[in-house]
């Protein structure tokens, strides 16, 4: 089966988003590359404001999957990034604990737009941005 593995676009606070990710997920980087990491021109070194950004980081979850991220800003891409078009991250729990836990580490200091709950068929489920405007959904059925 295929991995899906988010990829989430940041302006400039990849790294405290990530910090952030991993006290909540637990685990270490698989990955940490920073522009200055890249090959450039001798003859036009980066500036330092951009020469520690974040290129990629990989965050694994679970026992397969990675949570991916990079930073952006007008030296990448022409697009401006903006909440609506970095993605939402959907999540099924395994347990309702592990929901439990997720859902109070990821929407603290975040905007919660549907509170966890439980349906009448036993699952519960919950939508809220984190404090970084990432858009969650999560979800636990027993069944």
């Amino acid at each position: 089966m295929a991995k899906i593995n988010p990829h989430l676009l940041f302006k400039g606070n990849t790294e405290a988003a990530f910090g952030f990710y991993q006290s909540v997920f637990g685990g270490e980087f698989t990955t940490l590359m920073r522009m200055k990491d890249l090959p450039g021109d001798p003859d036009n070194p980066l500036p330092e404001s951009v020469a520690n950004k974040i290129v990629f980081i990989a965050l694994p979850i679970g026992n397969s999957d990675s949570l991916i991220g990079s930073d952006v800003g007008e030296q990448f891409m022409d697009e401006e990034l903006v909440t609506g078009n970095r993605y939402t991250i959907s999540i099924t729990a395994e347990s309702r604990e592990e929901a439990n836990k997720l859902y109070n580490g990821l929407s603290a200091g975040g905007i919660i737009e549907m509170p966890m709950d439980d349906s009448p068929l036993g699952s519960c489920f919950a939508m809220f941005a984190d404090q970084f405007g990432i858009q969650w959904m999560l979800s636990f059925d027993p069944k």
